[in-house]
C-alpha cells in the first residue's frame, strides 16, 4: 500500500476531510433540559403516565401469593393492633363512641398519606435506568406513584363503606359525600406538592428517604386517630400556639373531615366532638406546596 491520500476507482486522489469543518445540528426536536411546564406536561405525556401508572399498579405485587389481598390485610392488622392496645389497655374504647369506626376511619387516610408520600419520593430514583435512556417530564414519575398508591387505597376504603353502613348503620349523603371528595383532594394536593420536592431532593441526597420515614412517622402519631383533637385542646389549653401548629396539619384537617364523614354521623349528639378550630386555616395552606412545585 503506498503512501499519501487515498484514491478513488478511478484513480484521482480523495481530498482529504477537513479537520475543522463543523456539523450543524438542527435543535428544534429536542427538548431543552430545564425548560419544561411542569405538570403541565402531564397533559402532554399522559399516555406515558398511564403506562407508569400501570407498572407502579402491577409490579408492587408481583410474584406475591397473596397479590392484592395485601391491600386489605395490611390496614386490617393495624387497626387490630391498634385497637387493642389503645383501645384495650389505655381504654379509649370506652371514652369514644363507636371507636372502632373512629379508629378506622382515621387509619385508611394515614395510610394513604404515607404509601403516596414514601413511593413519590422513591419514584425517580427507582425509575433512574428509564431516566438515563429517554427524555421524559420527571414530574410523571411522582405523580404516577402517587395514583398508584391511591388506586391500593381504593380497597381500604371500600372496606371502610361496607363495614360503615353493615355494622353502624351508615347511610351516606350529599354531605358525607362531598367530606370524603373533599378529604382525598386536599390529601392528594398536599402529597403531590411534597412529593414532587422530596423525589427531587432525594436524587442528590439520599438522606430524603430517612427523612420521610421520619415525617410519616410524626404523620400517624400527630393526626387524631389514636385520640381525639380535644384532648390535645386541653392539653395545650395554655399554649395555644402550640394547638395551631397542630391544626395546620393538612392529614389532621382530613382525618376530621373522614370523622365527620363516616364517625359523626352515627353517633349521638351529645358524643360529637364538633368541627375543630382552625380548619379554614389549613385548608387554604395545603395546597401551597402544590403551586411552589409547579413554579
Amino acid at each position: 500500500m503506498t503512501g499519501g491520500l487515498p484514491r478513488t476507482r478511478y484513480g484521482a486522489r480523495r481530498p482529504r476531510p477537513s479537520r475543522n469543518t463543523v456539523t450543524q445540528i438542527d435543535y428544534s426536536a429536542f427538548q431543552t433540559p430545564g425548560r419544561g411546564r411542569g405538570l403541565l406536561d402531564l397533559f402532554r405525556y399522559r399516555y406515558l403516565l398511564r403506562v407508569l401508572i400501570g407498572k407502579s399498579t402491577s409490579l408492587r405485587y408481583r410474584n406475591s401469593v397473596l397479590g392484592w389481598f395485601w391491600s386489605y390485610v395490611r390496614p386490617t392488622v393495624q387497626f387490630f393492633v391498634y385497637y387493642a392496645i389503645v383501645g384495650g389497655v389505655l381504654g379509649l374504647a370506652r371514652r369514644v363512641e363507636d371507636f372502632p369506626l373512629y379508629l378506622f376511619s382515621g387509619i385508611v387516610i394515614v395510610n394513604l398519606f404515607n404509601e403516596a408520600f414514601g413511593a413519590a419520593t422513591r419514584s425517580i430514583v427507582g425509575n433512574k435506568a428509564l431516566v438515563r435512556k429517554i427524555y421524559l417530564p420527571r414530574e410523571l414519575f411522582p405523580i404516577a406513584a402517587i395514583v398508584g398508591a391511591f388506586t391500593h387505597f381504593l380497597p381500604q376504603l371500600a372496606v371502610l363503606v361496607v363495614a360503615a353502613a353493615l355494622l353502624f348503620g351508615w347511610v351516606p349523603s350529599f354531605a358525607t359525600i362531598g367530606l370524603i371528595l373533599g378529604a382525598l383532594a386536599l390529601v392528594l394536593l398536599f402529597i403531590s406538592g411534597i412529593g414532587l420536592f422530596f423525589a427531587a431532593i432525594n436524587v442528590r441526597f439520599r438522606d430524603a428517604t430517612n427523612i420521610v420515614d421520619i415525617v410519616r412517622t410524626i404523620a400517624t402519631w400527630s393526626s387524631p386517630i389514636l385520640y381525639t383533637w380535644i384532648m390535645v385542646k386541653d392539653v395545650t389549653r395554655d399554649i395555644p400556639w402550640l394547638f395551631h401548629l397542630y391544626m395546620s396539619n393538612p392529614v389532621t384537617v382530613a382525618v376530621e373531615m373522614f370523622h365527620h364523614a363516616f364517625w359523626e354521623p352515627i353517633v349521638e349528639a351529645q358524643y360529637r366532638h364538633g368541627w375543630p378550630p382552625e380548619m379554614g386555616w389549613s385548608i387554604r395552606t395545603s395546597p401551597k406546596p402544590t403551586i411552589t412545585s409547579v413554579d
